[in-house]
């Protein structure tokens, strides 16, 4: 499950990881920092995950590795308390088109938005009565 190499690729925002046989996966930043394995991301309990927005503009400033068991990674929006184990990486790569299409579909359920400087305002449309 550990990586045989690890690049971070600023100018793109990506995260390169490549395993045994050459498996390759570019991760975004965006798509880390939304799953970001944190307490501030995803809460002490399923039911606390916040779900991140405007975050489709956030670059990776660093990694680190933790020990022998995990990578630190510091975004350039501050946030760098998420550390994810070789396991929780592997399954971000595995799991990409299925993690990032329900992360897709919360912010729309939501009305949120990825871009920062897009608010959208959903208004209430009651039913129109007959008279």
């Amino acid at each position: 499950m550990i990586p045989e190499t690890i690049e971070l690729h600023k100018a793109s925002k990506k995260l390169e990881l490549v395993y045994a046989h050459n498996q390759c996966f570019f991760l975004d930043a965006e798509y880390l920092r939304v799953y970001s394995p944190s307490a501030e991301v995803r809460g002490h309990h399923p039911d606390q995950a916040t779900l991140q927005v405007g975050k489709k503009n956030v670059g990776i400033l660093s990694v680190v590795a933790v020990g022998n068991y995990a990578l630190q990674i510091n975004f350039d929006d501050q946030h760098n308390s998420g550390i994810y184990s070789w396991e929780y990486l592997r399954e971000l790569c595995d799991k990409k088109a299925i993690y990032w299409q329900s992360y897709l579909d919360q912010l729309t359920a939501s009305g949120g938005n990825r871009d920062p400087d897009i608010e959208v305002i959903k208004l209430f449309n009651p039913s129109p009565t007959l008279n």
